[in-house]
């Protein structure tokens, strides 16, 4: 990133600081390119990525749920459970979310039909014992800092201008971070938000 861009991105967050009252604060927009979450399965052939990426995109934008509902209904499922992954899969039969949650120490992995809005195949755990140490302190800070995954796909969306096809924690150079990516238009924008209180978990 040029240092003109990482200054406008810079003055971006600023603004939007003001803007996001009681929700994560530090929003950082970019664009261009394919987040790394929407790459398909086309070994770097850029113009098949796009056409994948087009498909995608275009079975989301005809799916009646949207990725805020599919968290809560993930959530509905065991009280007090809070999301930590979630994405839109348009690659299968039937669209989908992947929502994964975590309640009681364990991470527990929800199918949820992005037509109706029905659990699709039952739901899995994991035991947080069986992550890896760098997921386990991911999941730790999740469950210990008060914002949710939900709070900033609400910002992301508003910050972007469009709706969110997938959302999930990523740490870069020490910081627990919300990374959102945001279909606005035409266009893929990656959403980073850093919890107030992150940095310090």
């Amino acid at each position: 990133m040029n240092a003109a861009r990482r200054r406008v991105c810079e003055l971006l967050a600023i603004a939007l600081s003001g803007l996001l009252i009681a929700a994560p604060a530090n929003a950082l927009v970019t664009a261009g390119g394919t987040p790394t979450a929407l790459h398909g399965e086309t070994d770097g052939d850029a113009e098949a990525d796009r056409q994948a990426v087009s498909r995608e995109i275009e079975r989301f934008r005809s799916s009646s749920i949207s990725i805020s509902q599919a968290m809560a209904i993930a959530e509905a499922r065991h009280a007090g459970s809070t999301t930590a992954d979630v994405s839109f899969d348009g690659g299968s039969d039937v669209p989908v979310y992947r929502v994964k949650t975590l309640h009681n120490d364990r991470l527990w992995r929800h199918t949820i039909n992005a037509a109706t809005g029905e659990l699709i195949g039952g739901e899995a755990a994991l035991p947080l014992a069986e992550l890896d140490l760098d997921d386990r302190s991911n999941l730790a800070a999740l469950g210990a800092i008060r914002h949710r995954l939900a709070d900033a796909v609400r910002v992301a969306e508003r910050a972007a201008s469009g709706k969110a096809i997938s959302g999930g924690l990523v740490r870069e150079r020490g910081r627990l971070n919300f990374a959102i990516v945001v279909i606005s238009g035409d266009d893929l924008k990656e959403v980073i938000l850093e919890p107030p209180g992150a940095r310090a978990k």
